[in-house]
């Protein structure tokens, strides 16, 4: 019992490390590097309820995540897409996940009908602007 509840809590104490080193790649200078982490992340938070970590973690992450959408192209714009949609689903229809869209709104609305980003790009922000409105806006406008 207490051998395996021991082994449980050393998994999760890896995962926990394994996000918190995807989450410092989101800000490596290698767009290579920034991909792979937001696959992780992606990964992670669709097969794992992970709210708490997210929680405590969601200002650091929406900033990384922000800076993915403004400076990345293509690929990792369409993967923040769907992370910051994950980030939102898996934050739930509170406070937090609305103050998280609020902040990322305008910055989906902007790589959404600029008409040089790459069609995955806009697809993935459109989609997540629609997600995250559903799940997270308070305003029903």
């Amino acid at each position: 019992g207490s051998e395996a509840a021991g082994e449980q809590g050393q998994e999760e104490e890896e995962a926990e490390d394994r996000l918190k080193e995807h989450m410092d790649n989101l800000l490596d200078k290698s767009a290579k590097t920034r991909q792979a982490a937001l696959q992780g992340l992606r990964l992670a938070f669709s097969s794992k309820t992970l709210s708490e970590f997210l929680l405590e973690r969601r200002l650091t992450l929406t900033d990384s995540l922000e800076k993915c959408l403004k400076k990345g192209k293509g690929e990792e714009q369409a993967l923040a897409g769907t992370v910051l949609t994950l980030l939102c689903l898996q934050m739930g229809s509170g406070p937090e996940a609305e103050e998280v869209f609020r902040s990322l709104k305008p910055l989906l609305i902007s790589v959404l009908t600029d008409s040089t980003s790459s069609p995955s790009a806009r697809q993935s922000c459109a989609m997540t602007l629609g997600m995250c409105c559903y799940i997270a806006a308070a305003d029903l406008e």
